[in-house]
């Protein structure tokens, strides 16, 4: 045992990928423990905001927190919230609504807004203005309320004793904000999602549900896999025939189309993440049971196991005992893609809005499905869906390269 694990961490590229996915591991497992409160809905709906230092500060001592950015003048603040593409769709509406050409100046930025917020209805329906439009043209409504606005904005902190809200400070639009001074200052390293969320803290939170998605699915198809390829090439006959059977009936029908299928099926409200773990095992383990039985037909005819045959030894012990150490390596290997294909799939469903219900600890699958949803890649914004493309990509590539290293030790034809 210890000659095996000396060559497996004398892998490199074992190693390489055990360290990416350990270092994963402990961002999961520690981040949640510096950060415990989870900042929710600390900006208003409908604005991803870039990464930067922000302060929580409220409206006129009102009880409902919006959020500022630190070290933003007025021309930044206009030029983040108003791209050139949205002055031209605030003018292709402003012309569709009947407002003439030559009176709309987008390059005047007072006007063109003025122009905006006098004339723009979403609930007018303009001839020949699609869905998407219009869903476009609300979030650019969203973005330029307030935009023109020079009141400063109020610093408040409840009083200790009667829990009131007491004015603190005032920043105006062209302050800079001393953090010393104020209490609710918040880091955003990766900016917010259209909800208003911290994306590293919903990526970390994402991650680990993922991991969580990956192992249960894992087991579960590597646990059947076994478990009938075991069976089905040490007995033979009629039980390999029906195993093998619905094993390639299996194997012809699309896995993710299944996927598909079963989730729709079990309807919303049932999805959590622990039943489309299951799910995605259950649909998972007919590649595993096809490579397991191929291993033990191989096996079953050595002279051990003829051995222990005559020594009267019975099939559970036969097959655990002289045949499944045998093949041991193979199953870990096994597990370790299993592990990675369920969280590919697991956010394969999500992109969909067949993946685990909403209202949970989200799972990276679903943070892609809120950017692609709110069409961060089309805005520009790419804090709300890289950083989980990245994170998927990262555990996939380091669960391949621990496989493949493992392959090559285990492998003698692969070694050096």
């Amino acid at each position: 045992m210890k000659h095996i694990l000396r060559q497996i961490f004398h892998s490199g590229k074992f190693v390489f990928g055990f360290a990416i996915f350990m270092a994963i591991g402990l961002i999961v497992i520690i981040y949640p423990l510096i950060i415990r409160e989870r900042p929710l809905a600390i900006i208003s709906q409908g604005t991803f905001f870039p990464p930067g230092i922000y302060v929580s500060v409220y409206d006129s001592l009102g009880s409902t927190p919006y959020t500022i950015m630190l070290d933003d003048a007025t021309a930044n603040r206009i030029a983040s919230k108003l791209k050139d593409e949205d002055r031209i769709a605030m003018q292709e509406w402003l012309v569709a609504y009947g407002i003439p050409e030559n009176e709309i100046d987008i390059k005047d930025t007072k006007k063109l807004v003025e122009q905006w917020e006098n004339s723009y209805d979403p609930g007018v329906k303009v001839k020949g203005m699609t869905y998407a439009k219009r869903r476009y043209y609300q979030r650019v409504d969203a973005a330029v309320e307030g935009i023109l606005s020079t009141e400063g904005a109020t610093i408040a902190i409840k009083n200790p004793e009667t829990g009131a809200l007491e004015q603190k400070d005032v920043v105006e639009q062209t302050d800079y904000v001393n953090v010393s001074e104020v209490p609710s200052v918040r880091v955003l390293p990766l900016g917010t999602d259209n909800f208003g969320r911290d994306v590293l803290t919903e990526l970390v939170a994402a991650a680990r549900v993922s991991l969580k998605i990956g192992f249960v699915a894992g087991t579960i198809a590597t646990l059947i896999g076994l478990a009938l390829g075991l069976l089905a090439g040490y007995v033979g006959g009629f039980v390999d025939d029906i195993i093998m059977f619905i094993t390639n009936l299996m194997t012809i029908i699309p896995t993710f189309v299944l996927l598909i299928l079963i989730s729709f099926s079990i309807g919303q409200d049932q999805r959590g993440a622990f039943v489309i773990a299951v799910v995605i095992g259950l649909t998972a383990w007919f590649w595993t049971a096809r490579a397991v039985r191929a291993q033990v037909i191989s096996l079953r005819n050595r002279d051990h196991v003829n051995l222990s045959k005559l020594s009267g030894h019975s099939i559970t012990y036969i097959i655990i005992n002289d045949i499944l150490p045998y093949i041991a390596s193979y199953v870990v290997m096994a597990l370790i893609l299993q592990i990675s294909g369920a969280i590919l799939a697991e956010a394969g469903l999500s992109i969909l809005g067949l993946g685990p219900r909403t209202t949970e600890e989200p799972t990276l699958g679903l943070m892609m499905q809120w950017a692609m949803l709110y069409q961060a890649p089309l805005q520009g914004r790419w804090w709300a869906y890289f950083p989980v493309v990245l994170t998927i990509t990262l555990i996939a590539f380091s669960m391949n390269l621990m496989n493949t290293g493992l392959d090559q030790v285990f492998n003698p034809t692969l070694r050096d």
